[in-house]
């Protein structure tokens, strides 16, 4: 189970390690799929069957980017509690912002999987020869002699058993079908490419942050949440260690800071950029703005400004994102 959540937490760096180690997992995981699980009936259930196989593991791989992601828990932990301020249309569209950063970031495996799938050949072929279209029908099978035997029994040509159709023709449609398939599955890598390279450039042009600045962020952002996590292992280690001596000893606790509520609510809301603050964090924004309060540290104080917070540049997404900790 450990060497499990090892590899699951590798592969779940995407910001870091690009998101081609995901399409890698995902096409490998589909290839043993498709060719240890996967069978087709034959029969009336073939659309059903097939298109289960294409589109349920691709929804399966969407809704765990979702749980995956950081950022979805950042926004909708306490969202109901704060139902008056959501209702204004400035957090609404924040958050349909926020959504669609995360939606895009997880849509790349559940892209990746359908895409390999059609390139396979192997769902599309049990598909198309489960359709009740006549009209389909009719044209995959051809002008051939065996064309009302084509049709009769198409939902078995992908089984070799119980078809009297020749075999020249059975073999001619199912290359038809898996010419068509591939054709799909490259359209889609193509549309999936270019609209990541459109979506891209679009952040960067509009981007109010520099190159190298950019680069030093994001090496900001990773140290950050690889520390975030440490430390907050070694705190309540100490913690946990503090409150079981103080039980089994019976003897006062020691004396431990530890954050409180309001501390901890200011560093989980999601990133507001500004032109006026150099902030790289809510925890930056925190420990630079927080002033000397009853039972709390002295912390340095920055230039603050009074203008609200703008809408955060497309190419900032990676502030707040990130992965559940296994």
């Amino acid at each position: 189970m450990d060497k499990f959540k090892t590899v699951l937490n590798i592969a779940n760096k995407q910001s870091n390690l690009g998101f081609g180690l995901v399409a890698l997992l995902t096409a490998g995981g589909e290839q043993i799929f498709s060719s240890v699980v996967f069978r087709c009936p034959c029969n009336e259930l073939n659309f059903l069957y097939g298109m289960v196989f294409l589109l349920v593991p691709a929804l399966a791989l969407l809704l765990l980017g979702y749980i995956m992601s950081k950022k979805t828990w950042k926004l909708l932990t306490g969202l109901c509690q704060r139902r008056a301020k959501l209702c204004r249309w400035r957090s609404l569209t924040t958050c349909g912002m926020v959504i669609f950063q995360i939606s895009t970031t997880a849509m790349v495996a559940p892209s990746c999987w359908i895409a390999v799938a059609l390139l396979n050949g192997n769902y599309f072929e049990c598909v198309m020869t489960g359709t009740n279209i006549s009209a389909y029908n009719k044209h995959l099978c051809g002008d051939r002699n065996s064309q009302v035997q084509c049709q009769k029994e198409l939902h078995a040509l992908p089984c070799v058993r119980d078809s009297s159709v020749p075999r020249a023709d059975r073999e001619d449609v199912l290359f038809t079908l898996r010419a068509q398939s591939q054709i799909l599955g490259w359209m889609l890598i193509a549309s999936i490419m270019l609209s990541n390279l459109l979506l891209t450039c679009m952040a960067r042009c509009t981007s109010p942050i520099s190159y190298k600045q950019l680069k030093f962020w994001k090496a900001y952002a990773e140290e950050e949440s690889n520390l975030m996590d440490s430390y907050s292992a070694k705190h309540a280690k100490e913690l946990a260690e503090r409150n079981l001596k103080s039980f089994f000893k019976q003897t006062p606790p020691e004396d431990i800071i530890t954050p409180s509520n309001k501390d901890w609510e200011r560093i989980s809301h999601l990133y507001k950029f500004s032109t006026k603050d150099h902030y790289y964090s809510t925890l930056h924004q925190h420990v630079e703005n927080c002033q000397e309060t009853e039972n709390s540290m002295i912390r340095m104080v920055s230039v603050k400004s009074s203008e609200p917070a703008d809408d955060n540049p497309a190419v900032l997404n990676f502030v707040d994102d990130g992965v559940m900790a296994l």
